[in-house]
């Protein structure tokens, strides 16, 4: 499998309806806005809910269980603000929790949103296995910005979805906020570590890891599918709604899928 260079921004296919869309993140993320509002058909809009994150330490598993108790606390206050834009549907731009307790966690995690909001909702779990499920990957490769603790959980998920987890590294970011520190240079490297010639797609979890244009400029280096988050989350949340749009420059998911 090979994929072309891609050049340019989107092609918006004329009369595409209006859609607002809620972006729900944590307060600490960076990445996720500069990211999506790349990737935004005519007439559509992003109306981000920011959850207050007031325990941001992710560096030991403690610390870990804190920032959840905290995001799980803070949600419907962020849900209920964003709601007052009327939007049409939510999306996840936290992913963590959503991988959390397998296919049953990531179901229950998108209940809650329904059951808050009255919305249909892409989670960035649902968003990956989607993704990967695209592209027909049997065996795959995973990067996180996660300690052991939540690199578990995701193992978990891909394991129960089907996919053979071949290799996962975590980059251990310390803090929810210092996720978004970690380089090119950084991503780069923890893409290839878990790569091989028996590995069929490389997949990015973690939404503040700004990952979109590493993962594409490796995905036209190797040959083989390379997913970033953020990406296969707005193409999710796209498709779902009937938006069929190309983005090109983005990675072939949203390219060709």
């Amino acid at each position: 499998m090979t994929f072309a260079p891609v050049q340019g921004a989107l092609t918006a296919a004329p009369g595409t309806k209006g859609i607002r869309f809620a972006l729900v993140l944590p307060s600490t993320n960076t990445s996720v806005e500069r990211e999506v509002h790349h990737l935004r058909p005519q007439d559509c809009s992003w109306h981000t809910g920011r959850i207050m994150i007031k325990a941001p330490a992710l560096d030991s598993a403690d610390a870990f269980g804190a920032f959840r108790e905290c995001l799980n606390e803070a949600m419907p206050a962020a849900l209920e603000t964003v709601m007052t834009c009327k939007p049409d549907y939510i999306v996840m731009g936290m992913s963590a929790e959503t991988f959390w307790g397998g296919v049953v966690g990531n179901a229950a995690f998108e209940q809650g949103v329904r059951d808050l909001t009255g919305l249909e909702v892409t989670t960035g779990a649902t968003a990956a296995g989607e993704a990967l499920k695209a592209f027909g990957a049997k065996r795959i490769g995973v990067v996180t910005p996660y300690q052991p603790v939540g690199d578990e959980q995701v193992v978990a998920y891909f394991t129960e979805l089907g996919y053979d987890v071949a290799a996962i590294t975590g980059l251990c970011s310390e803090s929810a906020t210092s996720i978004a520190d970690e380089t090119p240079e950084d991503l780069r490297r923890a893409f290839l570590s878990v790569d091989g010639p028996d590995v069929d797609a490389l997949i990015q979890c973690g939404t503040n890891l700004e990952c979109i244009a590493v993962a594409a400029e490796l995905e036209r280096e190797l040959g083989k599918p390379v997913i970033a988050i953020n990406a296969a989350t707005v193409w999710h949340a796209f498709r779902v709604n009937g938006i069929q749009d190309k983005f090109q420059g983005h990675g072939s998911l949203l390219e060709l899928h």
